[in-house]
């Protein structure tokens, strides 16, 4: 029965019963109340042959006992006949499962060739087949069968059993019955041992006879089927073709339907986050976080030789040869600007594609999300893109090297990292940048440049291949063609206009251009509609390479047609390239933040490695406590600096338009008159102005003294760039309180309309004030006049200095006036027409020559001096006039109403500092605190004012730390997630 199971089927051949090749021993055990020389069985007619290594067995020829009918001896050998047939047991498992595996392979490579290669179809078995091997253990499986031992372990010793049979035919004498069954077993074990040795010969002439047995079966059947069919190999060729595209547009539409389903189910699951019904955080995609990597190496400036080796997929083509279209397709959206045959691309977008819920679109800089289901933010997007790509482009230029970062997410999309760059041109057009040719070159190379890039070329299928400018630059860039992914597109313009469609075969399988390529890939994106949507697109797709030629004829093969097989293969080769490349780049980070750290330890053993982020957040609080400490200053400090800076401000005003006309008139009434007039003229127009600008230099002066002021050992010099930035922009955005002037007038009005003097000690002080006015104004006035004349006798002889031709000319006009003064104590101001005539002749009567307005001009500086002189005498004989005041000078020669004037003016003086004081402690100090946190907030939202403000090698040194640190640590946890997704 066992080898039946074996057997192969053949009809009309006759075999013997296989009881007919017993040992008599086994004979006798079937039959044991019969004559063995009697007894026959009729032979068996069997229909079927069975190919099994059991059927070669020899016959054991033995002579037979002659045994009488009911003579039982032969009952005393039992245990010998047993042992025979254990013996033969093992012949029989052996034979099976020899043969019974021959069997199963034969069957299984059978199968094996029934069985199409769908290699090229994995795409279509969903992804979780695939990590079955994940979720079940097979080798867990593996290990609780039990092994060969074990079952060995089962079968009995077959060796032992000999051996005590051995041992028990000692016992027997020789010629008994018993021996001699024991001698006829032993032939049979010996034979048994021959077979053991020639087992493999004999199976391996019956796998000879089975395969010819087979070819000669198949050559009838298709000798057969070829008189019965005559179908050319040409149609099963197109049956074939046409069914397999039938497949694969089943299978897609079923894998387009499973996404839908499976976004709807995202949906779900996020409304149910968003109500608070199932909390929990969303773990960053893998593509999300290469894409960041990417962000910052893009950022990071590699002074330290670690340069970008990282993979991406770099978009290159001619102008208009459908870069951005393919790109669209692979995105699954309409997301680039569009132009009829201008250049649209100005600068590299590097767009990140990965799975997600929603179809949405977002730039790395903004948090907005465009949905790219809906056409306006579909238009809102491409408006964008191009903002920012006219942005980037500097003056002057056509294209920019600056990298615009889009991230797209949508069910369905492969996840890969794709650059878009600009086209390649041959010729620059009018309103072109001369150097835009080359700039684009340089671009390209600089990104195909990277070993580790997927060059993905685009070549236009409706134009002649001779035009072709791309294929050179890749195949200069790429030799080898080892990562470059060859796409041709408009394939249905080419085939419609392209007269031997032989030519496309070249382009894709690689004989018409010079460069080599990973793959071959025939897209089309469109009928040249700019307002088609994806979906119409995808299915003109479909249709059109359902009904092709070129993939009827078998020009193209299925698996190089459609965007979708465009973006798995472009995916599949990415993370190839990035599994491969990713552990490389995160060791040469390692290597370059060690080389940091030690150049930090060695020039900075002693200071934090603060970046310029940390750096300005430091100078922030430090400024922000400096602006605190102006409200420290204690109001008598501010009111000294007011009160002295408003004088110096007002002093030169209040001598030359009031006090020096006033003094001019010929009794004190006119002389009170004449002040109060132009005291109210003077409140009224200037001061008030002149009192809120003193006040605003006077909060700047403190304000830059606390900014600038070093504070010792602590003192970081780092930072004085930024204060005085800082400084400046606060200065010009403060404005006083424009209320503040009117408030001031009246205040000061008030205060210079008060002439009364309560006491001694106010009078003293009046004084005082007054002879320190007019002493400065003294000296001032005898600097001017020594600058007129120059150095006196004593000068010219101590310090062997001369006069010059116009000192000489003034010193004697000097001494001229001087005269006329001494003749007239009481002479006005001014010289009348007359002197001036007299002066000049009596100077040139001793031969000086000189004009009447340096006259005039010395006249006015020697008058000064003269009643400066004067009013100081005055003002030393007024110390006593305190009496004479109190009884407004009546029955007295000592008038003192200039000592009024004085007191009046410093009074208004203090007045007016004490009420600035109140409006910088109360309003303007916390204003300007409030224009430095807006200063400093607008500074920290600017980069580059951050870079320029904070320099020098240590910021420089610490930046590059803090991004190779970053880009290694997130380079770590991209790889741990990468082995976890394995």
């Amino acid at each position: 029965v066992i080898c039946r199971s074996l057997a192969n089927s053949n009809c009309g051949i006759k075999r013997k019963s296989p009881l007919q090749n017993l040992h008599l021993v086994s004979r006798s055990i079937h039959h044991p109340y019969y004559l063995s020389a009697k007894f026959q069985r009729p032979p068996l007619r069997i229909s079927i042959q069975q190919f099994s290594s059991l059927n070669r067995l020899p016959l054991h020829k033995t002579k037979l006992l002659n045994v009488k009918h009911g003579y039982q001896s032969h009952r005393n050998f039992w245990l010998a006949r047993l042992a025979s047939r254990l013996l033969r047991v093992r012949y029989l498992i052996l034979g099976s499962a020899v043969g019974g595996g021959y069997t199963a392979k034969k069957t299984y490579e059978q199968w094996k060739d029934m069985i199409p290669d769908l290699e090229d179809y994995k795409w279509i078995v969903p992804d979780f087949i695939w990590e079955l091997d994940e979720l079940v253990d097979i080798e867990k499986l593996l290990k609780a069968l039990p092994d060969a031992d074990d079952l060995a372990k089962l079968m009995p010793d077959f060796e032992k059993i000999g051996e005590s049979l051995a041992s028990l035919k000692g016992f027997l004498p020789p010629g008994s019955p018993g021996e001699t069954a024991f001698r006829a077993t032993d032939q049979g074990y010996d034979n048994d041992k021959q077979f053991k040795k020639g087992l493999l010969g004999e199976l391996i002439l019956l796998q000879q006879q089975i395969q010819q047995h087979e070819e000669e079966a198949r050559r009838a059947a298709g000798f057969s089927s070829q008189q019965k069919r005559k179908v050319s190999d040409k149609e099963k060729i197109d049956q074939l073709q046409e069914e397999l595209l039938r497949t694969q547009l089943k299978y897609q539409r079923m894998l387009e339907r499973l996404e839908k389903e499976n976004k709807e189910l995202r949906k779900l699951v996020l409304q149910r986050d968003d109500k608070g019904i199932h909390q929990r955080k969303l773990k960053k995609s893998l593509i999300d976080m290469y894409s960041e990597v990417l962000d910052i190496l893009s950022d990071y400036d590699a002074s330290y030789n670690t340069q970008d080796h990282l993979p991406r997929v770099v978009v290159v083509g001619d102008q208009s040869a459908g870069k951005t279209s393919v790109l669209e397709m692979i995105a699954q959206a309409r997301i680039f600007p569009r132009g009829s045959g201008e250049m649209m691309t100005r600068s590299p977008v590097k767009v990140t594609l990965s799975e997600g819920p929603h179809h949405v679109a977002l730039f790395k800089d903004s948090s907005r999300e465009f949905d790219l289901t809906k056409e306006e933010d579909l238009a809102a997007l491409r408006n964008e893109i191009e903002i920012r790509m006219r942005n980037s482009v500097k003056e002057g230029c056509t294209v920019s090297t600056e990298t615009i970062s889009l991230s797209v997410k949508g069910p369905g999309l492969q996840r890969m990292v794709l650059v878009d760059l600009p086209g390649v041109i041959s010729t620059v057009t009018s309103g072109m940048a001369p150097d835009t040719k080359e700039t684009i070159f340089s671009i390209s190379k600089a990104y195909m440049q990277n070993p580790n890039a997927i060059i993905l070329c685009i070549q236009d299928g409706s134009v002649d291949a001779e035009r072709s400018i791309v294929t050179d630059l890749v195949s200069q860039m790429d030799p080898q063609g080892k990562r470059t992914i060859f796409v041709l597109t408009k394939v249905d313009l080419a085939e419609k206009n392209v007269a031997s469609p032989n030519r496309i075969q070249q382009i894709i399988e690689g004989k018409l251009f010079p460069m080599k390529a990973l793959g071959y890939f025939a897209v089309v994106t469109g009928k040249g509609n700019s307002s088609e949507s994806i979906e119409s697109i995808k299915e003109y797709e479909e249709e059109f390479f359902q009904n092709s030629k070129l993939l009827k004829t078998s020009m193209l093969k299925a698996h190089q047609v459609t965007t979708k097989n465009l973006s798995l293969a472009v995916s599949d080769c990415f993370w190839k390239m990035v599994r491969e490349s990713v552990e490389q780049q995160a060791d040469a980070f390692k290597a370059t933040r060690f080389n940091l750290e030690t150049e930090w330890k060695n020039n900075y053993p002693r200071l934090r490695e603060l970046d310029r982020n940390e750096l300005f957040e430091k100078a922030k609080n430090e400024i922000l406590d400096e602006v605190i400490s102006l409200t420290q200053v204690t109001p008598k400090h501010w009111e000294e600096m007011l009160e002295k800076t408003l004088w110096e401000r007002v002093s030169t005003h209040v001598i030359e338009n009031i006090y020096l006309p006033a003094a001019q008139t010929a009794n004190s009434g006119t002389f009170n008159t004449t002040v109060d007039i132009k005291l109210k003229q003077w409140t009224d127009k200037q001061l008030p102005n002149k009192a809120v600008e003193v006040a605003w230099e006077t909060l700047q002066e403190e304000f830059s003294r606390f900014m600038t002021e070093k504070k010792g050992k602590e003192h970081d010099d780092i930072f004085d760039k930024l204060k005085q930035a800082v400084k400046e922009e606060t200065i010009k955005r403060h404005k006083w309180n424009e209320r503040a002037e009117d408030s001031l007038r009246v205040i000061q009005h008030n205060a210079l309309e008060d002439r009364s003097i309560s006491d001694k000690q106010q009078w003293d002080a009046a004084i005082h004030f007054m002879e320190e006015t007019l002493q400065s104004r003294l000296k001032d006035t005898e600097s001017v006049i020594e600058d007129m004349v120059g150095p006196d006798w004593k000068k010219r002889l101590w310090h062997w200095v001369g006069r010059t031709k116009e000192q000489n000319i003034r010193n004697e006009t000097k001494n001229e006036l001087e005269k006329l003064i001494k003749c007239n104590e009481d002479h006005p101001a001014y010289l009348a027409n007359d002197e001036v005539t007299t002066v000049r002749k009596n100077l040139e009567a001793r031969g000086v020559a000189v004009d009447p307005c340096l006259i005039k001009d010395t006249w006015h500086q020697i008058y000064r001096r003269y009643f400066l002189k004067s009013a100081l005498n005055h003002c030393n004989l007024c110390r006593r006039g305190f009496y004479y005041y109190q009884r407004h000078f009546v029955d007295s020669e000592l008038e003192c109403n200039d000592i009024v004037l004085f007191w009046r003016i410093q009074r208004m003086l203090a007045i007016t500092a004490n009420t600035l004081r109140q409006q910088l402690i109360n309003t303007e100090v916390r204003r300007l605190e409030k224009n430095v946190k807006e200063v400093l907030e607008d500074f920290a939202e600017d980069n580059e004012k951050k870079v320029k403000l904070l320099t020098g090698k240590r910021v420089q040194l610490a930046e590059d730390l803090k991004k190779v640190r970053e880009i290694q640590e997130k380079l770590e946890a991209f790889i741990e997630a990468l082995h976890q997704e394995k």
